[in-house]
C-alpha cells in the first residue's frame, strides 16, 4: 500500500505563491509509482487540500486529515516546502511533532534558530564559522543612524532578521538611506538585523543526509545583474547560475566540508541550503542557511542534483524513507 505524502505549501509571508511554485516542482519530483500524493495550502485563514480536478477539501487541524471520495485521508509524511512562517520557524514542526507525523526538514529548535539569522550568526560564530558583523534592531527600540554607521560601517544591508523570504531587504549605502530601509524590513518582521557588507562571490551548497547516506552536493556560483541576490535575482531570472561554480578544486573541497560541518553542528535533517561569500584571501564567511530550499525545476537544489548526476526522484524517496 502507498504512502500518503502532504506536501505542505504556501504560509503567511510575501513568499507564498513562490511556496505554492515549489510545491508543484517537489510533487514532480516524488515518484507516483510509491506515494499518494497531495498538496496542502496553508494560509492564515484555511488550510485545504488540493485534489484533483480543482476541488479542494478543509483540513482539520485536530489530526491533519481531510475527506476525499468519501474517505478520510490522514498524512503518512509531511514534506514541508514554505518559505517563512509557519514552515520554516519551527511551528509546523512542532505541531507535527505533537501528532507524531514525520516531517521533511530540520527539527523545531534547529528551525527557529537557522530562522533567526542574528542568533544563528552567533551561535555558529562559536565554532569558528566566519560571518558578517551585524547588529540587531527591534521594533519600538529606536537606533541611530551614527550607532549603525559605527558599528557596522557602510555600505551594509537591512534585512528582517526572521522572515523566509527577500523582500525589505537593501543595500545601504549612505546614512540617509539607513530609516527608509529599517522601514522597509519591519514591515516584513519585527527584529531586523544590520549586516556589514562583504565583497567577494556568492555561493550556495545544499546538502542532505539520512541513515545510509550523507550527501554534499556541487556548488553554485550565484551572478547577480542587480546590487546583491535579490527577490528579483532569485526568482524573475536577473541572475546567473553556474553550477558547478567556477572555484579551485581545494576551495570547493572546503566549502562543502564546511557545509557538511555546519549541517552536523547543528544536526540538520533533510535538504539544506547553505549560502556564502568568498572574500579576499579564499576566506569562506557564511550568509545564512536555508532549511526549506526552493525547489522549482530552475531552483538550486534541482540544479546541484542534476550537476552531481543524481537522480532527484531517488533524493526525494531517500528523505521520505529516512524516516520510517
Amino acid at each position: 500500500m502507498k504512502r500518503t505524502i502532504a506536501i505542505v505549501a504556501g504560509g503567511d509571508s510575501s513568499e507564498h505563491e513562490v511556496s505554492m511554485k515549489s510545491a508543484e516542482g517537489i510533487r514532480s519530483f516524488i515518484d507516483p509509482e510509491k506515494y499518494e500524493l497531495y498538496i496542502i495550502e496553508l494560509t492564515r485563514k484555511s488550510w485545504e487540500a488540493l485534489l484533483p480536478g480543482g476541488d479542494r477539501a478543509v483540513v482539520d487541524k485536530n489530526d491533519f486529515s481531510f475527506c476525499h471520495d468519501g474517505r478520510k485521508v490522514k498524512p503518512d509524511f509531511a514534506y514541508i516546502t514554505i518559505h517563512g512562517t509557519p514552515g520554516e520557524n519551527g511551528l509546523l514542526q512542532g505541531y507535527f511533532e505533537l501528532l507524531g507525523i514525520p516531517y521533511s526538514t530540520c527539527d523545531v529548535l534547529v528551525s527557529a534558530l537557522t530562522f533567526s539569522k542574528f542568533t544563528l550568526n552567533l551561535y555558529l560564530k562559536s565554532f569558528g564559522v566566519r560571518v558578517a558583523e551585524s547588529m540587531l534592531v527591534h521594533k519600538g527600540r529606536d537606533v541611530s543612524e551614527e550607532d549603525i554607521v559605527e558599528k557596522i560601517g557602510l555600505p551594509c544591508f537591512i534585512k528582517p532578521n526572521d522572515s523566509g523570504s527577500s523582500f525589505g531587504v537593501t543595500k545601504v549605502k549612505t546614512r540617509e538611506q539607513i530609516r527608509p530601509a529599517l522601514e522597509a524590513a519591519f514591515r516584513e518582521s519585527d527584529h531586523v538585523m544590520v549586516e556589514a557588507f562583504m565583497d567577494g562571490i556568492e555561493l550556495a551548497n545544499g546538502c542532505y543526509k539520512t541513515k545510509e547516506k550523507s550527501v554534499v552536493l556541487p556548488i553554485t556560483e550565484v551572478v547577480s545583474q542587480n546590487e546583491f541576490f535579490d527577490y528579483n535575482a532569485k526568482y524573475n531570472g536577473e541572475v546567473t547560475e553556474i553550477t558547478p561554480a567556477r572555484l579551485s578544486p581545494e576551495l570547493t573541497r572546503r566549502v562543502q566540508q564546511l557545509t557538511s560541518a555546519i549541517y552536523d553542528i547543528l544536526g540538520c535533517r533533510g535538504i539544506v541550503r547553505v549560502d556564502y561569500i568568498i572574500t579576499e584571501g579564499e576566506k569562506i564567511n557564511m550568509l545564512e542557511i536555508n532549511t526549506t530550499p526552493g525547489m522549482t525545476a530552475t531552483s538550486f537544489i534541482p540544479q546541484q542534483v542534476r550537476a552531481a548526476g543524481l537522480d532527484i526522484r531517488q533524493v526525494m524517496t531517500d528523505i521520505i524513507e529516512d524516516h520510517f
